[in-house]
C-alpha cells in the first residue's frame, strides 16, 4: 500500500488503520470529513529528499526547500523546521504561519508573480533569505524598500525556459505563455538581469526555474537546467564574474493510483545531478549551489481523507449499464483538484469487510454542483451502504489547502498521527467561524 498510501497504513479484516489506529476509532473521535497526516512519514519523506540532495551535489547542494502551498500549517512549519529544511512561501499569510512557528528567517524563500508592497516590505524587514523576483516592477519595489531599510536583499530571477512539460495546462509553468517568471527565448529575461544589476540595493544570487507540478518523468529538468546554465554562462562572459546559485524548483509526481510510478528523490536528484554537471562543462562553469522545492511529494502521500457515506443510487446509462452515485460528506470544498483538472484518486471502504463484486461507481460531494466529483470513475463494493467510511488516499496536497466553504460548508480539521496517537493540529471549522465575519 505504500506507494499510494503512507507507509503507516495498512488493513486488516477490510478495516483500515493508520499507525495501529482504526478509522472507525478515528471517525468516531474527529468526525468526519477530515484529513489524517502520517506525521513520521512526512519527516521521513523531506529526509530523503535532503539526503538525495546531499548525496547527488555534495558540497554544492544548496537547500530543499519545502513548497508550502501544497499544505501548511503551524505545527506542520515546525516539523519542516526540525528536519532543516527551508521553506518557500508565496504570500504574506504563508510567511505568517512560518512566522507564527519561529520558523528561521534565513531559510525562508519568498514566491509569487504578484506580492504586494507589504509583502515584500514584510519578508525584507524580518530577513528572509531570499526573494525570487517574478517582474520588472518587482525589482524597483524590492530596490527601493531594501534602500529605505538599509539592507542587502538577496534575490534569485524567476525564468520561464519554453518547455511544455508533460502534465495538465493548469500546473504547466515554464512554457512561453503564462504567467510566471521572465522568457529566456524573448530576451525578458537577460533585460532583468540588467534592471538588477543597477540597483546595489540587490544581490543577484542566481536563477530559478520551475516548470510544473505532477511531473513524472526527470526529462524536462535535465533540459529546463541546460537552457538556465547557458544564461548563467553568458552572465559570466559579460560581467567576468559566476553566479552562486540554481534552484530548480519542484513538481515531482506522486502515485494517486496504483499504476502510477512516482519519481523518487533517489531517481530525481542524480539525473538533475548529471544534467547540471553536463551543461557545466560544455560552458565551463562551476556547478553552482543547487536548491529544489518538494511539495506535493513530501505531503502528498503522507495524508488521507475519510468520508462518511451518506447516499447511495443507481443510475441508469445512455448505453444501458449503471453506475453507482455513492454520495460523502464533503467534496468539492475539501478536494477541487477532480472538478478543477480532472485529477484521479483511488478509494476504499475503511470500516469493513466489503463485498468483493465490484461495481461501477462515482463518488461525489454534497455540494450543489453536478461536477462535484471526488473519484470519477472506480469500482466498489456492491454493498456499500449509508454509514460506511470511505478513504481516499494521497489527498496531502492541495486538498485542505485548496479548500473552500462553498455553500458554506465548514473545512475539515487536520489530524496528526504519530506512535499509535492523533491529535488535532487545525481544527474543523464550525458554523460560528462561518458567521464570524459577517458584519
Amino acid at each position: 500500500m505504500a506507494k499510494v498510501w503512507s507507509s503507516r497504513v495498512s488493513t486488516d479484516s477490510g478495516q483500515l488503520f493508520i499507525d495501529g489506529i482504526a478509522a472507525s476509532e478515528l471517525a468516531k473521535e474527529f468526525g468526519t470529513p477530515a484529513f489524517f497526516i502520517d506525521e513520521a512519514d512526512f519527516r521521513d519523506r523531506s529526509l530523503a529528499w535532503k539526503q538525495a540532495l546531499v548525496a547527488s551535489f555534495g558540497e554544492k547542494a544548496g537547500n530543499v526547500y519545502y513548497a508550502a502551498k501544497a499544505f501548511i500549517s503551524v505545527e506542520v512549519a515546525k516539523w519542516v523546521k526540525e528536519t532543516s529544511l527551508g521553506l518557500d512561501v508565496c504570500t504574506g499569510g504563508e510567511l505568517a504561519v512560518a512566522l507564527k512557528a519561529d520558523f528561521p528567517t534565513e531559510r525562508i524563500q519568498v514566491h509569487g508573480n504578484n506580492k504586494s508592497v507589504s509583502e515584500i516590505r514584510r519578508a525584507i524587514e524580518v530577513g528572509v533569505g531570499v526573494i525570487v523576483v517574478d517582474s520588472l516592477f518587482e525589482i524597483n519595489r524590492i530596490a527601493t524598500i531594501a534602500h529605505t531599510l538599509g539592507k542587502t536583499q538577496k534575490v534569485l530571477l524567476r525564468l520561464t525556459p519554453g518547455i511544455e512539460a508533460h502534465t495538465h495546462e493548469s500546473i504547466a509553468t515554464a512554457h512561453e505563455d503564462v504567467k510566471f517568471g521572465f522568457s529566456i527565448a524573448s530576451g525578458a529575461a537577460w533585460q532583468a538581469v540588467l534592471e538588477v544589476r543597477l540597483h546595489p540595493e540587490i544581490d543577484l544570487r542566481g536563477f530559478h526555474s520551475h516548470i510544473g507540478s505532477q511531473i513524472l518523468s526527470t526529462d524536462a529538468f535535465g533540459v529546463a537546467a541546460d537552457r538556465l546554465i547557458e544564461l548563467m554562462a553568458r552572465f559570466r562572459d559579460e560581467f567576468g564574474t559566476e553566479l552562486a546559485e540554481l534552484d530548480l524548483g519542484g513538481g515531482y509526481g506522486i502515485a494517486y493510483l496504483p499504476s502510477d510510478e512516482p519519481l523518487t528523490p533517489e531517481e530525481v536528484l542524480p539525473s538533475l545531478f548529471h544534467a547540471v554537471k553536463n551543461a557545466c562543462l560544455l560552458h565551463t562553469l562551476e556547478i553552482p549551489k543547487v536548491s529544489i522545492e518538494p511539495g506535493r511529494a513530501i505531503v502528498g502521500p503522507t495524508m488521507f481523507t475519510l468520508y462518511e457515506i451518506g447516499t447511495v443510487k443507481k443510475v441508469v446509462l445512455e448505453d444501458g449499464g449503471d453506475r453507482n452515485y455513492i454520495s460523502v460528506d464533503g467534496g468539492m470544498s475539501d478536494n477541487i483538484r477532480t472538478s478543477l483538472y480532472g485529477a484521479e484518486y483511488m478509494g476504499m471502504i475503511a470500516n469493513r469487510e466489503a463485498s468483493h463484486n465490484l461495481v461501477l461507481s462515482r463518488v461525489v460531494g454534497k455540494h450543489c454542483e453536478t461536477g462535484d466529483i471526488v473519484i470519477r470513475d472506480i469500482y466498489l463494493s456492491e454493498d456499500v451502504t449509508p454509514g460506511d467510511l470511505l478513504a481516499v488516499p494521497a489527498t496531502g496536497a492541495y486538498g485542505r489547502s485548496m479548500a473552500s466553504n462553498y455553500n458554506h460548508v465548514p473545512r475539515p480539521p487536520v489530524v496528526a498521527v504519530l506512535n499509535g496517537k492523533a491529535r488535532v493540529i487545525l481544527r474543523r471549522e464550525s458554523e460560528a467561524d462561518l458567521l464570524g465575519l459577517d458584519m
